[in-house]
């Protein structure tokens, strides 16, 4: 398993030719390619009959190569504008925003911000009640802070409540969202108390599952409660529908 993954298709080729294989042959050999799944990052209640993707360009060296994603290859380098391409829609039934007066906490590092995007303007376009808080992480500041002008216009109209960000990289100790959750452990848990839905976007390998942790630590410290019974109180929320994680 671990070859595969540290070697394409065309590495494999490379490394064991075969002689007299004919091209039609070899693609009839392969799988088609998954396809690739991105959150919309708009609301159609705010800007009509437009779909917005939040994209982020994977650009990597394999075996002395330089390598490209495949969407985001084909998005970025190969598409022109005014192009088409593919698509199909893919619901996610349990992946939504509550009623408009109910509160809101989205943890959306990188491109897993996307949904968050929408949610804020489907709110902003229902003029909703309900108050809003963005966890927002990414390397550095000056590079990465994506849609820095739009939540800062948000909060200034009172749209999104509270905005913490953590960018790894441009302190000499590496600061995650979850370390933002974990320094606002006292009014996260009030929010959680006081009907708040939670929301996760992103990574599901490593960012999830710590943010995941830090949940059920915040629980368990703020609530006084055994870690047992802070599972509990987790699980509850996710069988109410008020912890929704959209991550890949």
């Amino acid at each position: 398993m671990k070859f595969l993954y540290e070697h394409h298709i065309v590495d494999i080729i490379r490394r064991f030719p075969v002689a007299g294989v004919e091209a039609d042959s070899l693609l009839a050999g392969l799988r088609p390619l998954q396809p690739r799944l991105y959150s919309l990052a708009s609301s159609q209640a705010l800007v009509g009959n437009e779909a917005h993707l939040t994209v982020a360009r994977v650009r990597y060296e394999l075996h002395g190569t330089a390598r490209g994603g495949v969407a985001t290859t084909q998005i970025a380098d190969r598409l022109e504008m005014g192009s088409t391409i593919p698509v199909y829609v893919q619901e996610n039934p349990h992946f939504r925003l509550p009623a408009d007066d109910v509160p809101i906490i989205m943890v959306g590092p990188g491109t897993g911000v996307a949904p968050f995007r929408a949610f804020l303007q489907e709110r902003e376009a229902r003029a909703a009640a309900g108050r809003s808080w963005l966890f927002f992480g990414e390397r550095n500041f000056r590079s990465d802070f994506l849609y820095q002008v739009e939540w800062q216009e948000w909060l200034d109209e009172g749209v999104l409540s509270r905005l913490d960000v953590a960018f790894s990289r441009d302190a000499s100790s590496k600061t995650y969202v979850q370390h933002r959750m974990r320094e606002q452990s006292r009014n996260l848990f009030a929010w959680l108390e006081e009907g708040a839905h939670f929301y996760v976007c992103g990574d599901g390998k490593a960012m999830a599952r710590d943010v995941h942790e830090a949940l059920i630590g915040i629980v368990e410290h703020e609530g006084g409660r055994s870690r047992e019974a802070a599972e509990d109180y987790i699980r509850n929320l996710a069988a109410e529908h008020r912890y929704q994680r959209d991550v890949y």
